[in-house]
């Protein structure tokens, strides 16, 4: 038997299936070994402990002093109003940097490693490699959300115990319900913070260094949430990306009022499309050296 019996008519050698190379479970493994996954795994644990002893340490003074009614007022009633203020404090930076780190860096730390076009020449094909990485990105972001959500659920119904959520304007939601709309939140959230992810994701595809795609990302994202401040841009506001940054806490009405919520998904649904569109088609072009 030659050599030459042993290359399928597409000429790949006998055996060899793209769908088979590089597994979501292989990348997975590879990225938890990163201490960058490691990091943010352990601020995601410790950053509802340290909140904690922030609202302990602050007692009840603090809400009396701010006349305006918001979630840091009723953050110690319950596990669950507790983790309402945490998603609350961490949607408009935090957890966007969560977002931009893991997307952001799927694709430019492989070529600043100079492991990109070795990868490639396993081979596995540049789609798969790609959509692999966007997978392992999504699975990591939304885990350390998880993971955020769990620990405060837990931490907080050890110090101010498991009870129904009582909103700022003194309306209760029973627990089952609670939890229920905590799962809207969470969903919500996800599909708005791809928005970051998809834009960093599209910056690594086009930069071999990794800091530049995650910190293009998050001020990218910054100066929108700035622009959003300013009135005279008016109805344009509506359009940026950052325009529905807390329309989750509209689950928190009775009834719900769905309307930005519906907006906001849509919004965020075609900004995460383009965004990793281009991020494919400028792989596909590129000039892979490094």
């Amino acid at each position: 038997m030659t050599a030459v019996e042993h290359v399928q008519p597409t000429g790949a050698v006998a055996g060899y299936r793209p769908e088979r190379t590089l597994r979501l479970s292989v990348e997975l493994r590879r990225q938890f070994k990163r201490r960058r996954t490691l990091g943010v795994l352990i601020g995601m644990v410790a950053l509802p402990l340290i909140l904690i002893g922030a609202l302990q340490l602050g007692g009840s003074d603090n809400a009396q002093a701010n006349s305006r009614i918001n979630l840091v007022d009723v953050a110690t009633d319950s596990a669950l109003n507790f983790t309402l203020f945490v998603l609350f404090a961490t949607t408009g930076f935090f957890l966007v940097v969560v977002f931009a780190l893991f997307f952001g860096d799927t694709v430019a730390s492989e070529a600043q490693w100079g492991s990109l076009r070795y990868t490639l020449a396993t081979p596995v094909p540049r789609m798969r490699l790609l959509r692999q990485k966007w997978y392992a990105a999504l699975v990591l972001a939304v885990g350390s959300l998880l993971t955020l959500v769990v620990v405060a659920l837990v931490a907080g119904g050890i110090f101010f115990g498991f009870d129904d959520i009582r909103t700022p304007v003194g309306v209760t939601i029973a627990q089952g319900d609670g939890l229920l709309r905590l799962a809207g939140m969470l969903g919500y959230l996800v599909v708005h913070l791809l928005v970051v992810g998809a834009l960093g994701f599209w910056l690594s595809t086009i930069t071999d260094a990794p800091l530049a795609a995650v910190g293009g990302a998050v001020f990218t994202t910054i100066v929108f949430a700035v622009l959003d401040q300013v009135d005279q841009l008016g109805s344009i506001r509506d359009y940026f990306p950052t325009a529905f940054d807390f329309a989750w806490t509209d689950l928190l009405q009775t009834p719900v009022d769905s309307n930005d919520l519906f907006r906001g998904v849509i919004q965020s649904a075609v900004y995460i499309a383009v965004f990793t569109v281009l991020g494919f088609r400028h792989f596909a072009r590129r000039d892979v050296t490094s």
